[in-house]
């Protein structure tokens, strides 16, 4: 009965897969690390935004895109700060001067204090908001992508490596859920939740909480028998690291090149689509011998293509804009100019806005009785 209602109640809502959702952000990543245009960075932090307002459950891991946030202002104020005092001044427009100190002629090149530029600000303006944007998108993957579903998608050949990865993306959210609830239960009980007394008393619940579910965590790894392996001949598994070790060389190369100006044309995408097949063969040939299980996987239908789509074409076309319009997404800061809108990158952030729409919607009912058994099953 109460399945039939739950069923009911939910409709056509279901999980989607946690690989899309990465693989959308991933590409506006990509798309935010071509760019030096403030207007188009901050349209990918709206649309990031917007999706993730559309489509994040209700779980204590999906309100970390808040915190990613205020990281990037951060980010963007530490960068500022930095050229404010050692960077070297660019353009002639000289707003005022701070306080400087004689450095010795090995040092040329840095410098403390001195005349501080509009261009210089406006280049480290733009240079930490691209960061921040990366950043946020991170934070867009964290929201939206359940971590444990997560840590059951990851190959069984990867397994071990997926526990590592999957504990440090939900490091983030799991300290975001802990201090929410230690500070919910100082308000409960009258005690101060800001402040620095505030901090030094959540401090030790918070620790005491990581330790504890650590604790947990390792308990049942250990009874599932984490880390059991079928055998494999030597000559197998130098093969297999081989052609491993090589994807991930290539895949490096690849990505460097895709995100880096002036890189030759074959050692951007040609060398990431070589590294990724080297490392999708090695990591198929490797799951054969695995003897790790998954109930009931989650499926990959058409939403997940939409979602995943949708973040590789936004990056594929800045990608492209980038080879055919490169002054549209590099704004000039000496002289200052008007940042530019290139017709194709908005094209792409409008694709990569769809997932608003087209991933389905999450089932509230059981998200919200769910969010502990999330949380515990979720890697500490």
């Amino acid at each position: 009965m109460n399945a039939a209602l739950q069923l009911g109640a939910s409709g056509s809502s279901r999980w989607l897969h946690p690989g899309a959702w990465w693989v959308w952000a991933l590409g506006l990543a990509t798309a935010a690390s071509r760019t030096l245009n403030p207007l188009l960075l901050v349209l990918i932090i709206a649309v990031a935004g917007t999706v993730v307002s559309a489509r994040k459950p209700d779980a204590p891991w999906a309100r970390s895109f808040m915190f990613f946030a205020k990281l990037g202002v951060l980010i963007i104020v530490v960068r500022v700060l930095v050229q404010l005092l050692f960077g070297a001044a660019i353009g002639t427009t000289t707003l005022f001067t701070l306080p400087g100190i004689e450095l010795p002629d090995w040092m040329a090149g840095v410098r403390l204090g001195g005349p501080v530029t509009l261009e210089s600000l406006l280049l480290a303006f733009y240079d930490g908001l691209r960061l921040a944007t990366i950043i946020m998108c991170v934070g867009a993957a964290n929201s939206l992508a359940s971590p444990s579903r997560l840590l059951k998608s990851v190959p069984a050949a990867l397994y071990e490596v997926g526990v590592s990865v999957v504990v440090a993306l939900t490091f983030t959210p799991q300290l975001i859920a802990d201090v929410t609830r230690v500070q919910s239960a100082r308000h409960l009980r009258g005690r101060a939740t800001r402040g620095p007394k505030a901090i030094a008393g959540a401090a030790m619940p918070v620790l005491e909480g990581a330790l504890e579910r650590s604790v947990t965590l390792a308990a049942a790894m250990d009874s599932r028998g984490y880390g059991r392996r079928s055998e494999m001949s030597a000559h197998q598994k130098q093969i297999n690291a081989g052609l491993l070790g090589f994807g991930l060389v290539a895949a490096c190369i690849g990505t460097y090149g895709l995100v880096s100006a002036g890189t030759p044309w074959f050692l951007s995408a040609p060398m990431l689509l070589i590294g990724l097949g080297s490392s999708l063969l090695a990591i198929s040939w490797s799951a054969r011998n695995a003897v790790r299980t998954r109930y009931r996987p989650d499926p990959w239908w058409a939403p997940e293509w939409a979602v995943a789509g949708a973040g590789i074409c936004a990056a594929a076309c800045f990608i492209s804009a980038a080879w055919w319009f490169p002054s549209g997404l590099a704004t000039e800061v000496d002289p200052p100019a008007w940042p530019a809108l290139p017709a194709l990158a908005v094209i792409g952030l409008l694709i990569a806005l769809t997932p608003a729409v087209t991933a389905p919607e999450v089932p509230q009912m059981y998200a919200s009785r769910a969010n502990d058994q999330v949380l515990a099953q979720a890697p500490a």
